[in-house]
């Protein structure tokens, strides 16, 4: 199918008939309705780190300094996990596109119980190897003895909050998301009023600093988990969806839920793992460029939260799509998707340009880092939309059963290309910071050619 003849199939289905809502229309509504929920979802996540690290700082500026030196190795792990999950959503989306929406109970039970055995591994592998990495990483011994216990701690919420995910993403391939963000952010009150609890130390209870938040992480993934797992069995369609009937071993469909979540995993591993690497080179050039560069990560990652929310709706819409093997569906399901995050990346981009300054005062009062900040976040703007498209296209592509290429095309972008570009381009050429971000303007512009180029090769086949 060439473009032209998309664009005209698209506008005949966007034409209404005899009074009747469009397909496209129908469509965009339900993306932007499914997407809603699961962007509030994820910036809840986002929001609950964020408050860990005001009450910690407002404590101790040397707690927050053990808290943030224990969250690093978890969010690699963390990301890993829930990446390596993302087949229960795209096989429960598949399962309702093919008319067996009472075999979806059996996608969330396996995800369940993949995700147990992944939360621990992860708990065992962090707990085990966390503390003594502390103080092989070079850091001052007293850095290194007060991060230690909090990564343990840290590690034995893994397993409640990765099967947790199963379920979260479970429920929004079902189009019920909004339950979900609720929980989450019920979590959130919970995470603040521990924190509140533990962190000074409150009602007679001694001061625990980093260590507490920790506990307090702990408690709000209980109770996500308990909240997620008493609305799944309260529903009245519980029964029906196969929720409570143990399913026979189908051991195609476990090993392909599995061979989803390996794609993913790893593609969160590269992306994780390289902009890890920028952190580092960013302290190659100075304290204060790691200052500015990290207003710069955080921005970005508020903005990332929008295409993740937009990646799952157009994932669920694709793999219902590809699950009926309708061949329009797949292709106008995609055009939507990217269409719509494709306006938000051009959107946000208008908007942050301008404000740069403003929205760097609200991080920091360092003239000298407000300066760096504000000049490579205008910069950043070129990057919004691409970075956006890519991760969207890379969910649809691993919706319509395109597993290998978005990895691949991941390892490239940003290991192969993105690390080095951003070591020369900062250090060699002297660009500090504007460096690391025409680095990652390179990264996102070829990935999300890459994907897009691999999504319209896949249209032309037939299912």
């Amino acid at each position: 199918m060439t473009s032209v003849t998309l664009m005209a199939s698209t506008a005949q289905a966007s034409s209404p008939r005899g009074g009747r809502p469009s397909i496209v229309r129908t469509e965009l509504g339900e993306l932007l309705k499914l997407s809603g929920p699961v962007v509030l979802a994820r910036l809840g996540i986002m929001t609950m780190g964020l408050t860990d690290a005001i009450v910690v700082g407002r404590y101790s500026a040397e707690q927050l300094g053990f808290h943030a030196l224990a969250w690093g190795p978890t969010s690699v792990v963390l990301t890993m996990a829930v990446g390596l999950l993302s087949g229960v959503q795209v096989m429960t989306a598949r399962a309702i596109g093919e008319g067996r929406r009472t075999e979806t109970g059996a996608v969330l039970r396996r995800g369940m119980v993949y995700g147990a055995w992944i939360g621990l591994a992860s708990m065992a592998v962090l707990a085990i190897l966390g503390p003594p990495g502390m103080h092989m990483i070079g850091l001052e011994p007293a850095l290194a003895a007060g991060a230690a216990p909090v990564v343990v701690i840290f590690s034995l919420s893994l397993p409640t909050y990765v099967v947790s995910c199963a379920a979260t993403f479970w429920l929004e391939a079902l189009s019920k998301p909004t339950p979900a963000m609720l929980i989450m952010w019920g979590a959130n009150v919970v995470n603040v009023v521990l924190l509140l609890l533990l962190v000074p130390g409150a009602f007679g209870l001694p001061a625990h600093g980093a260590l507490g938040a920790a506990w307090a992480t702990f408690g709000a993934r209980a109770f996500l988990l308990v909240g997620l797992l008493a609305y799944i069995a309260a529903m009245k369609e519980a029964r029906d969806l196969g929720v409570f009937t143990r399913p026979p071993r189908d051991r195609a469909a476990e090993r392909t839920q599995r061979q989803i979540g390996y794609g993913a995993g790893a593609s969160n591993f590269f992306e994780v793992a390289a902009f890890a690497s920028l952190n580092v080179i960013a302290g190659w050039i100075g304290g204060l460029a790691v200052a500015a560069w990290t207003v710069v990560l955080n921005v970005a990652a508020l903005v990332f939260m929008v295409p993740l929310g937009l990646a799952t709706a157009t994932a669920v819409l694709v793999g219902r799509a590809y699950g009926g093997r309708d061949r329009e569906a797949v292709i106008r399901a995609g055009a939507i998707g990217f269409s719509v995050t494709a306006v938000f990346g051009l959107l946000i981009s208008l908007a942050i340009w301008p404000a740069a300054g403003v929205i760097v005062r609200a991080y920091t009062t360092d003239a000298t880092v407000m300066a760096m900040a504000a000049a490579a976040l205008v910069l950043s703007c070129l990057f919004f939309l691409a970075d956006a498209l890519q991760v969207v296209i890379a969910q649809a592509l691993r919706a319509r059963g395109d597993v290998l290429v978005p990895t691949l095309t991941h390892l490239t972008s940003y290991i192969v290309i993105m690390m080095p570009l951003a070591w020369w381009l900062a250090i060699p050429k002297g660009l500090g910071i504007m460096g690391l971000v025409w680095a990652v303007i390179a990264a996102s512009l070829i990935s999300a050619g890459l994907l897009l180029t691999r999504f319209w090769r896949l249209s032309l086949r037939p299912l």
